[in-house]
């Protein structure tokens, strides 16, 4: 069977990364086509397959500032010849999905319609980001991008879904149906610690404006106390110009570094709105309880402490992304942290393994395209 795997762009290792080599343990001689890639900068797995980019790859400095070329990415993506092949699967949060197949069957992994397009629009292009002429020309540009986002949906034959939330999402913006299958997470590598003692707090994210990252960095500014945040990206030099002495940034660590993270954390902060949210099961994984807010992915994977008849709760949840809010779910934690057995977390972390998502995902190819399996 001759697969072509697309995805949006290959800049780093995140989460629809660890989807697409997740893939290529079902389709292993897959081409994979991708608008930008930047050598290096994704895993052994992914780098030894064949390539292929688009125009944009070209386009000067598209390798550092590549979201400046979302107007080009439809084009981009439709340029792409899939002639031959029996099978397309797209991985996708942008354009991937809009990939022109053909007669050849597509199955789309969604792992959210376009961010910037839709629902968190406002979090992306703001005055607090952009100045009024940048914001001028995306006020001309979004309404043509989301008119092409909803016309190519009917490109897709089956949507996957990476979580419920993003099912309800894809229902509602392109109005056609999807399965979940939840992505992997490598509970095998992520596993408790031996250390007893917790001290700090910790966040995990990429900085970018929905991860709501300012939030965790203002409440542990007003309380004077410790607070470890790992990540990097658009957002760096902002959330970094706010944070007081008690806020230690550790940038983008290792595997190894990020796991005795996880096991020396009192608790993960995970104050966004996440399509499903991968860093949370590595938490728990670990055995260390997440405090997040109580929408989208985190609602499909924490099991929150609601009261004393909560069974193993593994995290709490927070109903407002507002400082005040979050210190009382932190207050709760606090008055409840006997309540969080780090094995009962670990067991709520193993409902997401990658043989999980692999059986799953191979179900869904076999009966959706019975012929090529």
């Amino acid at each position: 069977m001759k697969v072509a795997l697309v995805h949006d762009w290959l800049t780093g290792m995140r989460g629809g990364e660890y989807v697409l080599e997740a893939l290529l343990d079902i389709f292993p001689s897959a081409d994979i086509y991708t608008l930008v890639h930047i050598k290096g900068s994704v895993s052994k797995k992914i780098e030894n397959q064949k390539i292929h980019t688009s125009f944009l790859q070209n386009m000067p400095d598209a390798k550092k500032r590549y979201r400046w070329f979302l107007p080009l990415m439809p084009r981009a993506i439709e340029s792409f010849r899939l002639e031959g092949y029996d099978l397309v699967v797209s991985s996708s949060h942008c354009v991937a999905k809009g990939v022109l197949t053909g007669d050849t069957p597509h199955i789309c992994y969604c792992h959210t319609p376009m961010r910037y397009a839709w629902d968190m629009s406002h979090h992306y292009f703001n005055r607090q980001r952009y100045s009024v002429t940048t914001l001028f020309f995306i006020d001309k540009v979004m309404p043509r991008l989301r008119e092409w986002d909803r016309r190519t949906a009917k490109r897709v034959d089956l949507y996957v879904a990476n979580s419920g939330y993003i099912r309800d999402r894809i229902k509602r913006v392109y109005g056609e149906p999807a399965v979940v299958v939840h992505p992997p997470v490598d509970v095998e590598y992520f596993t408790p610690g031996e250390n007893d003692v917790k001290e700090n707090y910790l966040v995990v994210s990429a900085f970018a404006p929905y991860k709501r990252v300012d939030i965790a960095i203002d409440l542990f500014n007003e309380r004077r106390e410790p607070l470890i945040v790992v990540g990097s990206g658009e957002d760096q030099k902002r959330l970094r110009s706010m944070a007081g002495p008690t806020i230690k940034f550790e940038g983008a660590v290792s595997r190894e570094r990020l796991r005795e993270l996880y096991r020396n954390s009192k608790a993960l902060i995970y104050p966004g709105e996440e399509d499903f949210g991968i860093i949370p099961v590595e938490a728990m994984a670990c055995g260390t309880p997440v405090i997040a807010y109580g929408k989208g992915g985190a609602t499909e994977t924490v099991l929150p402490l609601v009261d004393e008849t909560t069974k193993s709760p593994t995290g709490v949840f927070f109903d407002k992304q507002e400082t005040t809010v979050l210190a009382e779910a932190i207050g709760r934690f606090e008055a409840s942290r006997e309540r969080f057995r780090p094995a009962g977390t670990r067991i709520r972390a193993e409902r997401f393994t990658k043989d999980i998502f692999l059986k799953n995902m191979w179900d869904v190819v076999h009966k959706a395209v019975p012929a090529l399996v």
